[in-house]
């Protein structure tokens, strides 16, 4: 199945395919491990600020780690975040990026020209459409403004909420739909990344909460094109399942796996077999208690 199938057929039969970030080459193994004993279908994925700023070392080396545990049946291999503007300001030769990927095995990629007004992310991410539909791969795009990582002016996550500040406009959505050629969008109702710059990674993210009427408007305004929610860890579960039923077909978590991973190497150094069974034990716990795919293979494959 390829990506562009398992995210329809996820929107259409109201589960939920959940994407995992690799910060750190090692979590990739019990990642995947995880997801063939909960018989779930999930992504691999790795962001350009994981390479950057923590450990991936880059979207080849992911791939060649992925190669060696790929689960064909249950994994898919995505390219997270790329940005046109980085989380540091700074412009980002996106193409040549993008065509690493392709020609590295990803199956799907995200073009994120969010922080651009709303022609040029369209035209960023028509240009990225065009690369990537040559190679018969989705597309991810982003409108709105996920809150979090430093920098981003969110001092109060209620007064975020309450503002509803960077929250997706709908007739955006329905624009952006219509002309970026994007496969899937992800928005901003609510949900917000995890800090990323080394003295708060330990930070434990405020309980997000998601405005479900306001994802469901913009289901309806993009066509039922699926729907991705990035900042996926500490979400309320009853928001969380919520979502899955107005058209979230994908979610990206990257804290809840990547501080399990950090406390074990801080609790016993060096000790990387002991890191990866805490990101083992925690992927199975997003796996079946939080998201509640456990056995969605089935679901997706009958």
């Amino acid at each position: 199945m390829t990506a562009q199938e398992a995210v329809r057929r996820a929107a259409d039969r109201k589960t939920i395919i959940p994407a995992f970030n690799i910060p750190y080459l090692p979590m990739l193994k019990p990642v995947v491990e995880a997801i063939r004993e909960e018989d779930s279908m999930a992504m691999i994925q790795v962001a350009r600020l994981e390479w950057i700023k923590f450990e991936a070392k880059s979207l080849g080396a992911v791939a060649e780690e992925y190669g060696k545990y790929a689960d064909p049946a249950r994994t898919l291999l995505h390219l997270d975040h790329v940005p046109v503007i980085d989380e540091d300001g700074e412009r980002v030769d996106v193409l040549p990026i993008m065509a690493d990927a392709l020609s590295a095995g990803y199956q799907s990629v995200m073009i994120d020209a969010s922080r651009l007004p709303l022609e040029d992310n369209i035209r960023a991410t028509s240009q990225v459409a065009a690369l990537a539909r040559a190679k018969g791969v989705a597309v991810e795009a982003e409108l709105g403004a996920v809150a979090g990582h430093e920098g981003s002016g969110v001092t109060d996550y209620e007064t975020l909420f309450a503002s509803k500040q960077g929250f997706t406009d709908i007739d955006e959505a329905r624009r952006f739909a219509r002309e970026s050629g994007c496969d899937w969008l992800s928005v901003a109702a609510g949900s917000i990344h995890g800090a990323i710059a080394a003295a708060t990674r330990r930070q434990k993210k405020p309980e997000a909460r998601l405005d479900i009427a306001h994802i469901a408007a913009l289901y309806e305004a993009v066509g039922h094109m699926p729907l991705v929610l990035h900042g996926g860890s500490g979400i309320r579960q009853d928001n969380l399942l919520a979502a899955i039923r107005h058209g979230v077909a994908k979610i990206n978590v990257g804290t809840d796996v990547r501080q399990p991973y950090e406390f074990a190497l801080e609790e016993k150094p060096g000790d990387i077999s002991y890191a990866r069974h805490k990101v083992y034990e925690r992927t199975r716990q997003v796996l079946r208690n939080v998201l509640q795919v456990a056995g969605s293979r089935a679901l997706l494959f009958d």
